[in-house]
């Protein structure tokens, strides 16, 4: 017999319970995902109305702010879901402390510079910089 199945019910559980968290991360993914589909929808409807897809045309679709911030929060909330899952799974499946921490310090700043990026981008066309 061994010790699991000499403890009493409390015995057993004790230790393996809630962790008390988690519950704000599943709500930014859902939060995230809702914003993604609804942003994805825009950006593919305003793309099936622009009557070409040439520089200039995209150019002035990003310039109007009917373009351009739809788009900025299109960026970000893709960079944002994007680390919070990549977190989730180096949270599952890497087993030591300092390899986990590595990573999503990488994957954080990957983040950031990749939504830094875009959004300098999308300024640049924005506010009618020289291309």
């Amino acid at each position: 017999m061994s010790i699991g199945d000499s403890a009493s019910q409390i015995g057993k559980v004790r230790g393996l319970g809630s962790a008390r968290e988690g519950g704000d991360h599943w709500l930014a993914e859902r939060l995230t995902s809702v914003a993604l589909v609804l942003l994805g929808a825009w950006f593919l409807a305003a793309l099936l109305m622009l009557p070409n897809f040439d520089q200039q045309t995209l150019r002035e679709w990003l310039r109007s702010p009917t373009g351009a911030i739809p788009m900025a929060l299109f960026a970000v909330t893709s960079f944002i879901h994007a680390a919070d899952g990549l977190k989730q799974v180096v949270d599952d499946y890497v087993h030591t402390e300092s390899g986990r921490w590595a990573t999503n310090t990488f994957i954080l700043f990957a983040a950031i510079a990749g939504a830094s990026l875009c959004l300098f981008a999308l300024g640049k066309i924005a506010f009618g910089a020289a291309a």
